[in-house]
């Protein structure tokens, strides 16, 4: 003690704002009561932290290894919309997408996007093979195989890969080490299965597989090879999840019964109802690759370009979102496959001939954890209402960004609340990943991704690319040949979720998964039949 007074941290705050004062005396009691409260909040924020325990430093990424050694030579199979994201990611932009972002930055100089794409680190790969049943498609990747943006020691673009007519051309090329499959659903195994048996590593987009059988004979066939296998669930790189796995380990939350996650949309790409190409007809297009082994169908440009909508290529919302948001709740909670699903829905808004729902509701039963699953999606709203972790204790909201409350009826925090240190109707932790970076988002459904920490995160304060440090992980892991973060027994757990609720839709009952048997039963367990 100094002065007589003892020197707790109300009497430390006291003096700071006398010293504040004397050199503000014009303001007087005004600047002492502002002061004052400023000081007292900081004092009830430290408090909180050191109850939970938890600070608001960046998480620590995974990090395996640089980019050393060998160049891998990457072969794309699908070069859509997806596709070309992915290969962008990659480092090998469109020469079309170079100006378009280019003049973006020209009319917005917040615009980062190609500056941030330019600032990608190298992942020392060739793009040495591209396939694509559309001919535009297939030209503008090999464009894109060796642009200016990626020159040799030089200064001059670097070789251009080969088009390869069918993917299995490209998968038996000596040239090819990896693929990246991203054609639509129904042809994801089968291409995978063959490029693990010939020993090409493979990074596939999601879902997975269109069907359970799928699932088994890609987990195999990935298995048996040794093959290094990616989900594309580039989600695993985000920044926040990261930090809430922190906060689940540490049990902030208390026990937790209730998950909710959802996707809202209201937009017609969002929908599914992509734009159709002009130069795209039944001369650019091989129909007939494109159909594969599904059924028969006569040309159809919309079949072709807005496949999610049936069944015959995709799952719907199950594949395509559902799985997005499983695998983020997946990677933080470990849930693993449920024990039984149930969902509904329709088509309610989108009368355009499609045969999947754009309503869908799906529970997720984990009795053994006491906890369920709840997923509602609409294609025709886009009310932001995230992903919601919610226990006894404290609910947490899951997006790009993080928000933790107190319950008000929470055990552990009842003396805090019953004190006014804790008030439930404000976030006892908040976690902004790069709150100083500026959002160059423009569209409603890149809107949607970027809420839910799909398009971007940071890294050291810096605006990357999830996509790019998902597949720069896959490409570590084939050189340190280690297991990437959504490996196949990852990948086996979602694709078999999304199929639970898949077929809960279409047969119109409640599934189960018999995990000691390894199947998918229709209604009550010992009374129907297995998929």
């Amino acid at each position: 003690m100094s002065d007589g007074i003892k020197d707790n941290p109300e009497n430390i705050g006291r003096r700071n704002v006398i010293k504040s004062l004397i050199t503000l005396p014009v303001l007087g009691a005004m600047a002492y009561g502002v002061i004052k409260k400023n000081i007292h909040d900081e004092n009830l924020r430290k408090n909180i932290i050191e109850e939970l325990n938890i600070s608001n430093e960046e998480p620590h990424a995974p990090i395996i290894a640089k980019n050393s050694g060998e160049k891998i030579r990457i072969g794309i199979i699908g070069y859509g919309g997806r596709g070309e994201d992915l290969i962008r990611a990659a480092g090998f932009a469109a020469p079309e997408w170079i100006d378009e972002m280019i003049e973006a930055k020209l009319k917005n100089p917040n615009d980062k996007r190609y500056e941030e794409y330019l600032n990608q680190e190298d992942l020392n790969i060739e793009l040495t093979g591209i396939c694509d049943v559309f001919q535009v498609r297939a030209r503008k990747g090999l464009a894109a195989s060796g642009n200016a943006a990626k020159q040799g020691k030089d200064g001059k673009p670097e070789k251009q890969g080969i088009v390869y007519k069918t993917y299995k051309e490209l998968i038996a090329s000596k040239d090819i080490d990896a693929v990246i499959i991203a054609t639509p659903d129904h042809w994801h195994a089968e291409i995978a299965i063959e490029a693990a048996k010939a020993g090409k590593h493979v990074y596939v987009e999601k879902g997975m597989t269109r069907t359970v059988e799928e699932t088994f004979a890609l987990t195999e066939a990935v298995k048996q090879s040794g093959i290094i296998f990616q989900l594309g669930h580039q989600g695993r790189q985000t920044e926040s999840y990261v930090k809430a796995r922190e906060i689940i380990e540490k049990n902030i939350l208390g026990k937790i019964s209730l998950i909710e996650i959802t996707t809202n949309r209201n937009d017609p790409n969002g929908a599914w109802q992509y734009n159709i190409h002009p130069e795209a007809n039944e001369k650019t297009i091989d129909w007939e690759q494109f159909t594969g082994n599904g059924p028969q169908r006569p040309f159809s440009l919309e079949r072709f370009f807005r496949w999610r909508c049936w069944w015959d290529y995709g799952t719907g919302l199950s594949g395509d979102l559902l799985t997005h948001e499983f695998d983020s709740i997946n990677q933080i909670l470990k849930l693993g496959i449920p024990e039984s699903a149930v969902s509904s829905g329709g088509i309610y808004f989108y009368k355009d001939g499609r045969e999947v729902p754009d309503v869908w509701q799906v529970a997720l039963e984990y009795p053994k954890r006491d906890l369920t699953v709840l997923y509602s999606a609409t294609l025709s709203n886009q009310r932001d209402r995230g992903k919601i972790i919610m226990g006894h204790d404290a609910v947490m909201e899951m997006g790009s960004n993080l928000t933790v409350y107190a319950d008000p009826q929470s055990t552990r925090y009842k003396e805090k609340i019953d004190n006014h240190i804790i008030d439930p109707n404000i976030p006892i932790y908040t976690y902004i990943p790069g709150r100083k970076n500026v959002d160059a988002v423009t569209s409603a459904t890149e809107a949607y991704f970027a809420g839910r920490g799909l398009l971007y995160t940071y890294r050291n304060g810096k605006r990357v690319d999830t996509t790019h440090l998902h597949i720069k992980e896959w490409l570590d892991c084939i050189r340190e040949k280690k297991q990437p973060s959504c490996n196949i027994d990852e990948g086996f757990e979602e694709a078999i979720t999304a199929h639970m609720a898949t077929i809960s839709y279409r047969a119109g009952a409640k599934v189960y998964w018999d995990a000691d048997k390894k199947q998918v039963i229709i209604g009550e367990p010992n009374k129907s039949g297995l998929m």
